[in-house]
């Protein structure tokens, strides 16, 4: 058995060679005498210029369409012709017309292996035969077309959605030839890139692009790359009539129950919660579209919470003002209750200015005997007397000094009338929210 094996493998290599050889001969057959003449001893696995320098591949695009771009997975969906264009010395021929073959000539050819580097997903279209494109110049220049749907990571900065500018790239790479064997460029610079002038995109408008070349360097070498940026800036006008109009909206809800009476408990509760409740659903929604990135603090979120505040706040009002009117029952009550406060505090201060006085004639009355002291010293008893009656006046005057500031603090505190807080909150609440909205806005658009 041992001795069959090398006699069988040799007889399958024999069988092999004669297949592959009647079948090349019958693809010469029918492939036409000039091609047939061109394909005699080409040899496809190696690359124009083989041992000679580089070969130079020039390229460009055009964008069919950019379907879809998604904030959650990170990408966007394009269709694009890419065409590549090099020189095969070894397909030059007589004649002054191209050659343009069937695609499926390209299986006898070399051409480049270009990939998209960021590429998830990519497909070649072959509906009703695989869209590619060959020609061949009498100069040895092959043109290579093909039709591919890629979708393509692109890295987003989502701190000011929806206001946000992204710029997303393509790029084109060698996988085994590096810069020794292949050279990359674009054939006609920023204008290698057409189609986008007609490009229609849903949420976003196309505002700049242009291309660039680079090196990309890894373990096993340098590898030429091609590089096409497209900026895209976000249409606010749906998130505008979406989701900022809205809760701007339910913000100005809010305020109604300001102008309704505290009385009415119900009404203003109902109107509180609700606003709360309905805002609460419109920021878990606005952030369904996202992902979830705790990174990301975006723009619209800082809105959001803005509003939120304000609803939430005005809800605390009503709490704050229905409290201190349980103190105060009505209007009158708070308004006798000032004026009790008032006759307290002209009653302290009067009792404090008394005191005042009476400790100012201690005063003048000391500076007298002291005076008087040179003439007729006072007896120790005299003196003992007087030290004690003074010290107590002066400590009676500190505290109702304190006293005094203390009820100062508090008359500063109270709410005389409880209404007065509706009063504020209506001009305080408007006038707050549109200065936040100015800061909002300006910072976004401008910075």
């Amino acid at each position: 058995m041992c001795s069959c094996s090398p006699l069988g493998s040799v007889i399958f290599l024999l069988i092999i060679s004669r297949i592959i050889q009647v079948s090349h001969s019958s693809a010469e057959e029918v492939l036409p005498p000039t091609i047939q003449k061109l394909m005699k001893g080409y040899n496809k696995y190696l690359r124009p210029f083989f041992g000679n320098g580089p070969v130079t591949v020039g390229m460009s695009l055009d964008i069919a369409s950019i379907d879809t771009i998604s904030e959650i997975n990170m990408d966007y969906t394009a269709t694009i012709f890419l065409r590549q264009r090099w020189t095969d010395e070894r397909l030059c021929f007589d004649g002054n017309k191209s050659l343009s073959l069937d695609g499926r000539l390209v299986e006898l050819l070399w051409v480049p292996d270009t990939f998209i580097v960021d590429s998830k997903k990519s497909f070649l279209h072959d509906i009703t035969v695989e869209n590619r494109l060959i020609r061949i110049f009498p100069n040895g220049t092959v043109l290579y077309a093909l039709r591919i749907t890629t979708t393509v990571a692109c890295s987003m900065d989502l701190t000011k959605y929806p206001m946000d500018k992204q710029t997303c790239t393509l790029q084109l790479e060698s996988w085994g030839y590096n810069v020794k064997d292949v050279v990359f460029y674009w054939t006609r610079g920023n204008q290698s890139v057409s189609g986008l002038d007609t490009l229609q995109l849903a949420q976003y408008t196309l505002e700049d692009h242009y291309t660039s070349e680079s090196e990309a360097v890894y373990e096993t070498g340098r590898y030429p790359k091609l590089i096409f940026h497209f900026q895209l800036r976000r249409s606010i006008l749906y998130f505008i009539l979406e989701t900022y109009v809205p809760s701007s909206a339910l913000v100005v809800l809010s305020w109604v129950s300001f102008w309704i009476s505290q009385s009415s408990v119900p009404a203003r509760i109902c109107i509180g919660v609700t606003t709360v409740l309905t805002m609460t659903t419109l920021m878990m929604g606005a952030r369904t579209s996202l992902p979830n990135a705790n990174c990301f603090i975006k723009a619209i979120d800082v809105y959001l919470g803005i509003c939120f505040s304000f609803i939430f706040g005005a809800l605390i009002e009503y709490a704050v003002a229905h409290f201190c009117t349980l103190h105060q029952p009505n209007a009158a009550n708070a308004y006798m209750y000032g004026q009790e406060m008032q006759e307290r505090e002209d009653e302290m201060n009067g009792i404090v200015t008394s005191i005042g006085r009476q400790a100012l004639r201690v005063r003048k009355r000391e500076e007298i005997l002291s005076r008087a002291g040179s003439t007729s010293s006072p007896t120790p008893s005299d003196a003992k007397e007087e030290k004690h009656s003074s010290q107590p006046q002066s400590c009676c005057t500190k505290s109702l000094s304190l006293l005094r500031r203390i009820v100062c603090f508090l008359n500063c505190c109270h709410v005389e009338n409880p209404h007065y807080i509706d009063n504020y909150s209506r001009l305080t609440f408007p006038l707050s929210f549109i200065f936040i909205n100015l800061l909002y806005w300006t910072y976004y658009l401008y910075f």
